[in-house]
């Protein structure tokens, strides 16, 4: 199953923090963010990637056409470095296509620009790219395929460390509640679509905004809750709080955590489709494919 990636997005409110680059490409480690989330879809069998390009789209393909394997990759040196053999590889058997959306582009828009690129798939996958989870991602995809919606969003309880105030009817206080003690969910950022999705989205329109609820009146719209771990990186506290989780056990990194290799078939254990049973808490040659256009 394909998976879209909508990285135009500059980050605003990473800089003065952050290298001047496009929010996918700020760095937990020594990868960046993007990086991380092709991991999780490509450890779950979805390895064939659109990523919608915007804002200094040049530096995401910079990053893959000089990709460098021995950051991430034990290898074995020798010949006075004439030879160099990689214990194993990240990506040899990814396909990414990259497209340009536009550098003011909404999601709905660069959802849009790569639809000629989905033209023969039933169901595909998306991401705003920015935010990273251990989620039973087949669990959602079975959902999703089992029911006749067009569309399906993951859940997410907000981590903003805000509070919740209650009022009496006379104005007095009754109550203050931690936000994420409440029962409030909000979208996590990660989808399925069938390709019935295009016939719901207008020019201009946002993704999350008049096509979904469009897809609300038809009953079309579905909702995946993550009770598992899930962070987003929308400012400079939510960068370290990743960065701290990344020096740890990195909840996300499900390619680590379980042993059974998953694929897209339903033969997986239980520790492997459902990685929140876990967390209940909080240059040499390269040959993966590249399709470059715009």
């Amino acid at each position: 199953m394909k998976v879209v990636l909508f990285c135009g997005g500059a980050g605003m409110r990473l800089r003065g923090y952050i290298d001047d680059v496009p929010k996918p490409m700020v760095q937990i480690g020594q990868r960046p963010i993007l990086w991380h989330l092709m991991k999780y879809y490509a450890y779950f069998g979805h390895k064939d990637f659109i990523i919608c390009l915007g804002y200094k789209g040049n530096v995401i393909k910079d990053y893959f056409l000089n990709y460098d394997e021995a950051v991430s990759n034990d290898l074995v040196w020798s010949q006075g470095g004439k030879k160099i053999d990689f214990v194993n590889r990240d990506i040899d058997d990814w396909t990414i296509t990259f497209v340009d959306t536009g550098i003011n582009s909404n999601i709905g828009e660069r959802l849009k620009a790569v639809e000629p690129y989905l033209r023969n798939e039933e169901m595909f996958l998306a991401n705003y790219g920015d935010g990273l989870s251990d989620m039973n991602l087949p669990l959602m995809i079975d959902e999703f395929h089992k029911s006749n919606a067009v569309g399906s969003l993951l859940l997410v309880q907000p981590t903003a460390s805000f509070d919740i105030v209650h009022l009496s009817p006379e104005g007095k206080v009754a109550q203050v509640a931690a936000l994420s003690q409440a029962d409030i969910w909000i979208n996590g950022g990660f989808f399925v679509f069938r390709k019935e999705i295009f016939r719901y989205i207008n020019p201009g329109d946002e993704l999350v905004r008049r096509p979904f609820q469009r897809l609300i009146e038809k009953g079309a719209l579905l909702a995946h809750k993550c009770t598992g771990f899930w962070q987003c990186m929308d400012t400079f506290k939510d960068k370290q709080c990743l960065e701290e989780l990344n020096h740890g056990e990195a909840p996300w990194k499900v390619w680590i955590h379980t042993s059974t290799v998953t694929s897209n078939k339903s033969t997986t254990s239980k520790s492997a489709r459902d990685p929140s049973e876990r967390h209940k808490t909080r240059r040499n040659t390269r040959h993966f494919d590249l399709q470059i256009t715009g």
